[in-house]
């Protein structure tokens, strides 16, 4: 553990969820493109190859667009556009297949960290509320679904998802958001993620203290001066203890 010291205490503690909680997850929506384009190629005449690239790159076009303007969407504004793109309804063909095969069937991959549980609960033990702010173009069910079947949502208290949101991180309204449902001054609170600029820049911009989770495929700090560093979950509560 790298950190500095303060003499404020932590109140709230609020997490990224990919690369954070759950595991680096590299494909994302990969295979649920891979169905859609199965299921567009019995009346399309492009090869399911063409139209699983067609709909990566737009999924692509889009995280590009939040990048660059910090405005989120959704996952029905990617598929809109998509549908755009290849002249195809590929929102139905997703629904239907996303209604044939339940979510664990095609991203058998979403596994939260092993000491996850452990780790929330040890925060909520030393009364600190916990938080989740993840960028993100998922309905908010999905992700509910993965925090329910991992024993995570019930140690959460406020779920916040961009796709549900105007902005996402590191917009300070993104974060601002998140404070405002948990009642904690963005100076009594922490930010743990795995991205420098997103999570680590946009938390200390918003006043608040920022926690860099790294893993493999982590991008680089940079210029990002992080409050802490940490290697695992179950790291946190000695460290806001000793904060």
């Amino acid at each position: 553990i790298a950190h500095t010291r303060f003499a404020m205490s932590v109140e709230a503690v609020i997490f990224d969820w990919g690369g954070t909680l759950s595991r680096y997850a590299d494909i994302d929506l990969a295979d649920m493109w891979q169905l859609a384009a199965e299921h567009l190629a019995r009346d399309a005449r492009l090869s399911v190859p063409e139209l699983r690239a067609a709909l990566i790159a737009a999924e692509q076009r889009y995280w590009a667009g939040v990048n660059a303007s910090q405005h989120t969407g959704t996952l029905g504004d990617i598929l809109a556009q998509a549908s755009s793109a290849l002249g195809l309804d590929v929102t139905a063909a997703v629904i239907e297949e996303a209604a044939q095969r339940h979510l664990d069937a095609w991203t058998p991959h979403i596994r939260h960290h092993a000491d996850a549980v452990v780790a929330l609960q040890a925060l909520r033990e030393q009364g600190i509320a916990i938080g989740l702010l993840s960028n993100t173009h998922w309905p908010e069910t999905f992700h509910e679904h993965f925090l329910q079947r991992d024993g995570l949502a019930g140690l959460i208290d406020v779920r916040a998802y961009t796709s549900n949101m105007q902005h996402s991180k590191p917009h300070r309204e993104a974060f601002a958001y998140v404070l405002s449902h948990l009642g904690v001054a963005p100076e009594r609170a922490v930010m743990v993620g795995d991205r420098p600029v997103d999570d680590v820049w946009g938390a200390q911009q918003s006043g608040m203290r920022g926690i860099w989770r790294p893993h493999p495929m982590a991008p680089e700090l940079g210029a990002v001066v992080p409050d802490a560093v940490i290697q695992q979950l179950s790291e946190l509560p000695a460290l806001l203890a000793d904060w």
